[in-house]
Order: C-alpha cells, then sequence, then structure tokens
C-alpha cells in the first residue's frame, strides 16, 4: 500500500482550497476554485451576494457543491492518488450558517454517483430550506443581537457564558432573525449546519455533528462545558432548535464515521477512509501553526491575535471586546481572540504621507526612532473600532512633566510610523496579561502571518514590544493545512486505539516555522514600562468618542 495521504479543505468567502499532506504532514498538493472566476454564474462579488435586506449577506449552497465537485476534478486530474486519502477533514469560514430541508438527509443519503454534487435537482434545491446561507459579513441581525443579550442579562453575562457577547454575525443571532421574518422557512428547517459541519455532511451522506471550536462562534454553547445551553437555545431559535441543531458539539480529531459510497464509486476514494470534524478557518489556523503557549498573530487588513491558552486551573476571563473559542484539539484549553478593524489599512494611510511615502522610508523612520516615539503616542483609527469599541479619528498624546499623558494636536510627522505599530502593538499586550489565566506558563513563540509579517522591521519591533521569538509560516494556507492535519489526527487516534495527544502524533513532524527575529529584553522592559501609558491614552480617547456620540 502507499502511504496515507490526507485531505484538508478550506471553504473560505471567495474560493475554496484542497490541501493534501503526507504523513509527516508536508504539503503535496494545493488547488483552488475561485467562485467570482470560476463559477461566474451564480453572480457573486468577492463570493457574496449584498442583500436584499439592508446588511443581508448570503453565499450560494449550491456555488459550494459546484465547487467540491470542481475542485476535486482538479486534485484528480494533477494526479493525486485519492485511494491513498485516509482521512479528510478541514475549514470553514466561521459564522456563515445552511439550512437543511425535511428532505435533506434522505437526499444526502440517496446521491447517485452519475451525478455531480452541483447539478440542478440533485442536492439543490431540495436537501435546503434555505437556498442561500448567510455567512460572517451578514449585520442584518442587530435587533437579534440586542434581544439575546437582554434576554441572557446583558453583554458580559452572554461572554461570561459563551465566550463573547453577541455579534450580528454570530449564528445563533441569524437563526433569531430567520426565525423572526421567516417563520414558515424555520418550521421548514430540520437541521442547521456551519460551514464547517455543511462539509463533513457532504463525505459523509448524513448531517455531521457541529465541532467544539467553531460552535464557540454561535452565541449558542457554553464555551466551559462545551455543550448546547437550554437558555441560548429557547432565546434565539424556541424550544424546536435542540432538535434542529443536532447533538451535542464534538471534539476534533475525532472519527465522525467512513466516507458514503457516493464517494468511493464516483471518485475512487478508499470506503475505509474516514471523515473528521471540520472546524472554524480561525481554529484550524491555530492547530497549523501554533500549540497552546503560542500567540499567533495576523497582520492583514485587519489585525487578529489568536491566543492558545493551555489547561489552567482557573479559567481565563472573558470580556465583552474579544472572543474565547473552545480549543479543536486540546481539551480544557481556549483560544482567546481580539479583533481589530484598523491595521494595515491605517500603516498604509501612515506609510502615505509626507514622511514616509514607501516602505523603505517607512521603515528607516521606525529604526531611526526611539522606544516611545520620544514620548509621544498616537492611535490611528480610520475605520470604527472594534477593541476599544466605536473609537474613530486620530489622536496624539505627549508626556507631560508630572507623568500624565497630554492631548496635543501633532507630532513630529516623522515619528508616525513608529508610533502607529506601538499604539497597535501596546493595545494587545495590554490585554494580554488579563485573558491568561494567572498561573499558566509564559507565552513562548509569536507567529506572525498576514501581509505585514513580510516586513523585517515590523517583525523586530514585535519581537522587542512582546519579548517574545517571531516566527513566520511557511505556508499560505494555513486553514486548509490545519484541516488537512485535523485529518492525520483522527486516523492517528484510530490506529492508537482512540487515545493519544495531539502534541503526541505531532512529534517528528515537518517544522512549519522559520525563526526571523529574536527579543532584545533591555528593549521589552521599556515597552514594559509604556503599558499603564497607553491604557490612560486609550481611556481619553475612549472618554472623548463617547462624548462625541452623546
Amino acid at each position: 500500500m502507499s502511504s496515507p495521504l490526507f485531505l484538508g479543505f478550506d471553504l473560505s468567502t471567495q474560493q475554496l482550497k484542497a490541501i493534501v499532506i503526507s504523513e509527516d504532514s508536508s504539503v503535496v498538493h494545493e488547488s483552488a476554485v475561485h467562485f467570482d472566476r470560476d463559477l461566474p454564474e451564480y453572480g457573486t462579488v468577492n463570493g457574496a451576494i449584498q442583500g436584499p435586506d439592508e446588511g443581508e449577506v448570503t453565499s450560494p449552497v449550491r456555488m459550494w457543491l459546484e465547487a467540491i465537485d470542481l475542485v476535486m476534478e482538479r486534485v484528480k486530474t494533477a494526479g493525486v492518488d485519492l485511494s491513498a486519502i485516509a482521512g479528510i477533514s478541514g475549514a470553514g469560514q466561521q459564522h456563515g450558517s445552511v439550512y437543511w430541508s425535511e428532505e435533506g438527509e434522505k437526499v444526502l443519503a440517496c446521491m447517485d454517483p452519475k451525478r455531480a454534487l452541483g447539478e440542478p435537482g440533485h442536492l439543490a434545491p431540495s436537501a435546503f430550506s434555505l437556498p442561500n446561507a448567510p455567512i460572517w459579513q451578514d449585520s442584518s441581525t442587530t435587533q437579534d443581537c440586542r434581544d439575546l443579550e437582554t434576554a441572557i442579562g446583558g453583554a458580559q453575562a452572554l461572554a461570561d457564558l459563551t465566550g463573547s457577547r453577541a455579534y450580528e454575525r454570530f449564528t445563533g443571532p441569524q437563526i433569531a432573525r430567520i426565525r423572526r421574518l421567516k417563520p414558515e422557512l424555520y418550521h421548514q428547517t430540520a437541521r442547521v449546519s456551519l460551514v464547517s459541519s455543511f462539509l463533513p455532511s457532504v463525505f459523509l451522506g448524513t448531517i455531521a455533528p457541529i465541532e467544539i471550536s467553531d460552535a464557540s462562534g454561535m452565541n449558542l454553547m457554553n464555551v466551559l462545558t462545551c455543550k448546547w445551553d437550554d437558555a441560548l437555545l429557547e432565546a434565539c431559535g424556541g424550544p424546536e432548535l435542540r432538535g434542529k441543531i443536532g447533538p451535542e458539539p464534538v471534539a476534533g480529531g475525532t472519527t465522525l464515521g467512513k466516507i458514503s459510497d457516493w464517494w468511493v464509486q464516483r471518485w475512487g476514494f478508499d470506503p475505509e477512509c474516514i471523515v473528521a470534524p471540520f472546524t472554524g478557518d480561525n481554529p484550524a489556523t491555530v492547530v497549523a501553526l501554533s500549540a497552546p503557549g503560542d500567540a499567533l498573530l495576523s497582520l492583514g487588513t485587519s489585525s487578529t491575535l489568536l491566543l492558545s491558552i493551555p489547561p489552567a486551573d482557573t479559567a481565563p476571563k472573558r470580556f465583552t471586546t474579544s472572543h474565547l473559542l473552545s480549543h479543536p484539539t486540546t481539551i480544557e484549553a481556549q483560544i482567546a481572540m481580539l479583533c481589530y478593524k484598523n491595521g494595515a489599512l491605517a500603516r498604509e494611510q501612515i506609510r502615505n504621507r509626507d514622511a514616509a511615502r514607501d516602505w523603505t522610508r517607512y521603515n528607516e523612520l521606525v529604526e531611526n526612532s526611539p522606544i516611545g516615539s520620544n514620548g509621544y503616542m498616537g492611535f490611528y483609527f480610520p475605520l470604527p473600532e472594534i477593541i476599544p469599541p466605536n473609537v474613530q479619528g486620530e489622536f496624539v498624546f505627549s508626556a507631560s512633566t508630572d507623568g500624565v499623558p497630554t492631548l496635543v494636536d501633532s507630532m513630529p510627522p516623522e515619528a508616525h510610523p513608529r508610533a502607529i505599530l506601538e499604539s497597535q502593538f501596546l493595545s494587545i499586550k495590554s490585554r494580554i496579561a488579563a485573558i491568561m489565566p494567572p498561573n499558566a506558563p509564559p507565552l513562548q513563540r509569536l507567529i506572525v502571518t498576514g501581509g505585514s509579517s513580510a516586513n523585517q522591521t515590523i517583525r523586530q519591533l514585535a519581537a522587542d514590544l512582546f519579548g517574545m521569538r517571531v516566527y513566520v509560516a511557511e505556508s499560505k494556507e494555513a486553514a486548509g493545512t490545519g484541516g488537512a492535519i485535523l485529518a492525520k489526527f483522527a486516523w492517528w487516534k484510530a490506529q492508537n486505539g482512540g487515545e493519544g495527544t495531539f502534541e503526541e502524533m505531532s512529534y517528528g513532524d515537518v517544522e512549519r516555522m522559520r525563526l526571523v527575529a529574536e527579543p532584545k529584553m533591555e528593549v521589552t522592559q521599556m515597552y514594559e514600562g509604556l503599558v499603564e501609558t497607553y491604557r490612560a491614552c486609550e481611556e481619553r480617547v475612549v472618554e472623548i468618542c463617547t462624548r462625541k456620540q452623546d
């Protein structure tokens, strides 16, 4: 027999990617289908459809099915031996939801191997009560979010229970909106899947349970017990939602079952190929790139910190400005997530000013300015921010003799490039200690991804400010790779009688990280001294913006 291969998928907003890895987790093949380019007949823009209601954003479910057909054709044409695939898992864009009709499970179980998944009349439209799936960009559920928080006792009570306050994109409020506005359609819905549980359902031929880490982004699960919460289910979907949402969430790396006969007959898969739970794209990225004790910082258009929190005697704190997710592979561990809307956009606006203009000059200005930007601290929010919430504008502070920062009109132009990096990173640093349990071991590595992770000046400043070694990932397809690794984890556990940890399985895998910056600890200590100054300035910014809104 040939060595086993593992197939991972990443169904993101704009494309479906398939990643094949070998037993040592080396990537051996990648294929992708871009929705707008490869399937233009669905009329999506960046993979989504706006409207018809204000804030409503959806994607056609049949487009996803057709994308699976197309990406599998590309994998097979590339010469991948599908009979060598021993396990399948993957990732889906978080928070999107798929609504199965009363016929859905029967249609899944009776798929015709002579017909493609996306062929009209095969699965769609009869298997789905809602042809288009609400996705993470949807913001039409503001009323439903407020109703949910009121029912549970406020935003903080909901965050304590689920790991997050109510967010417009979360699945619980999406379900509540459909029930409120389309009660007949809701009544006709037999099961609700996340995007991540929709995909394994297609491979199993039966509707798959939802995985615990992705369930954390629904406002429906108790984040500490990893069980559905009756009060949340009742508030969002009434007494019938427990039946529609399916069994209790399952852990990553478990075996859901064998691949359905449709895949064996049509594509030549081994009938013993196992299907494991798919997770969300952020947890899958954590699986691919980090472990408990690591911090993962995405420096893209937005900035996102994913913090793997090891199991601890004291539960991590839950804040209304952050998310807490259950960890997909490590029991009792969690992932804390901080999301910032103003990331690369704000940095690029500073780069384009007279003092910089290009990244080479920008880096020179950063490197030639002192730690703390000569006593200045700048806040840059061209878009309304998530953390701290709803602040917008540009604010500059200067240190005064009494130690209290003073709001000033401007700072020297050459100070802005360093100031924006320091304020963005100090915002994260000021929150990490509060999130981590008091007895948790210190963080070991900072793994940076996204466009700005290629900038060595930014890497070094991050190493110095956070006091951690900085690594970059070799692979650009982290979520799909994480999905393939989850498939391998389920297969590996099955070979070991269901026992073993993710860390034991990963021992000896190919190294997917490259060290790019070492911290200078004397500089780190200087930044430690700026955290309280940052907090004081941030409080002033929030006060100013709150007064303007009032």
